[in-house]
């Protein structure tokens, strides 16, 4: 989302084992924790097409507010405001995946290039 990549928080408080609303409540108690680079609420539009991936809230119709997008900083802030081994436990764990998924992505544009013949190494004339 936004060319970001981010967890919305109704997935972070399922991994949490908290309600979205707790999570939702900790972050804004300590909101200078979360500059619009760490954290930012969807625009509607940007909800609309994710919306129908989730079940909709009891009796209401699905979620009242526009969720909010965590991205890799959000994420690891999270652990500073969720006072809980729990919340420990998780950020370590998605900290573990963001780095695999990185290293994986960044494996792939390596051997990418070296296909492509696009390496640092001078390249010389067929002879």
């Amino acid at each position: 989302i936004r060319g970001r990549k981010v967890m919305l928080d109704v997935d972070l408080a399922e991994l949490y084992e908290v309600e979205t609303k707790v999570l939702n409540q900790a972050v804004k108690r300590n909101i200078s924790r979360f500059p619009h680079d760490f954290m930012f609420q969807l625009e509607k539009d940007e909800w609309m097409p994710l919306r129908s991936q989730f079940v909709t809230s009891k009796g209401r119709g699905g979620t009242r507010y526009l969720p909010y997008a965590f991205t890799e900083q959000g994420l690891a802030m999270l652990s500073s405001v969720l006072h809980s081994e729990k919340a420990i436990k998780v950020n370590i764990s998605i900290m573990k995946v963001v780095e695999d998924a990185d290293a994986h992505f960044a494996e792939g544009a390596s051997t990418a290039m070296l296909e492509y013949g696009n390496t640092s190494e001078p390249q010389t004339a067929p002879r």
